[in-house]
């Protein structure tokens, strides 16, 4: 039996920049046993159900309970029972502030979060437990996130406005013209961007290229025309990005179950995403 989920979003808007909160709860009433793919985000999953859950990571690692995906992680896979949790959706501008830990150490892999948050981990869980609302939830992850982001560190402005112009082209943009926009040498870039990101500037364009056409295979979109319109130079090119990001192939990555419920729990795929509906996951 496939998950039924509900899914919930919240009515307010967060007070963190580039984070984006939603609800999952499980209802089907049986085992769960489901895959997900990278994206252009650090995602924060922290869970809170009845059942515990188990995170096999594509490195061969398993993690129990709440965990930390950082950019590039590559295939994940969920099992467990009576699965609820919040997910966060960090832009890695922010996801140092917030996560405390250096986006460098995140990349390709996935970390619990008792490892980064200590004791703050294990009593956001309990609140989220015992709070009467989802609205609640994401109040109280909203304020958490707020503190540490207010505290922590923030990444250079030309850091920053390079990631915006790679997320606003779909990851089309090319590295000299970065250079060229932050007014920096190619190597400090590459060294600036890497710390503070956690890729490359060229890998993270590759992401933000990848998740996009993610998002249209799984929109039912012609993998030849999501290649065409992607930026990519074939369709074999397409494939060989997917290969690398999932170890999966497009046809496969087509009914990814995450980016079936995409267009609900994350309304900027909307446009993307118009075919799917949550009991798909």
């Amino acid at each position: 039996m496939a998950p039924v989920w509900d899914v919930f979003r919240s009515s307010q808007a967060g007070r963190v920049p580039g984070v984006s909160m939603a609800g999952f709860r499980d209802r089907s009433a049986a085992p769960l046993d489901l895959r997900a793919v990278p994206h252009s985000a650090v995602t924060l999953v922290i869970e809170f159900g009845p059942g515990p859950v188990a995170i096999d990571h594509a490195a061969g690692h398993e993690k129990q309970g709440s965990v930390i995906a950082g950019l590039a992680f590559g295939l994940l896979q969920a099992r467990g029972e009576g699965l609820e949790c919040l997910q966060v959706r960090l832009s890695p501008v922010v996801a140092h502030a917030t996560l405390g830990a250096p986006p460098a150490d995140l990349s390709h892999t996935v970390v619990t979060l008792e490892d980064v948050w200590g004791r703050d981990a294990t009593r956001i869980r309990e609140q989220l437990h015992e709070a009467p609302s989802w609205e609640d939830r994401f109040a109280i992850a909203d304020a958490m996130l707020l503190r540490r982001y207010e505290a922590g560190p923030s990444v250079d402005p030309e850091v920053a406005r390079a990631w915006e112009r790679i997320v606003d082209s779909r990851g089309r943009v090319r590295v000299d013209e970065l250079v060229v926009d932050t007014g920096w040498s190619r190597t400090r870039l590459w060294s600036r961007f890497r710390s503070q990101i956690g890729l490359s500037p060229k890998r993270a364009a590759r992401l933000v290229r990848f998740d996009r056409a993610a998002h249209d295979l799984a929109a039912g979109r012609p993998a030849a025309q999501v290649a065409a319109e992607g930026g990519y130079a074939d369709q074999s090119h397409l494939h060989r990005d997917v290969l690398s990001f999932t170890g999966a192939t497009p046809t496969a990555l087509a009914t990814a179950p995450w980016l079936a419920v995409d267009d609900v729990a994350w309304p900027e795929y909307r446009t993307f995403l118009q075919d799917r509906s949550a009991r798909a996951w």
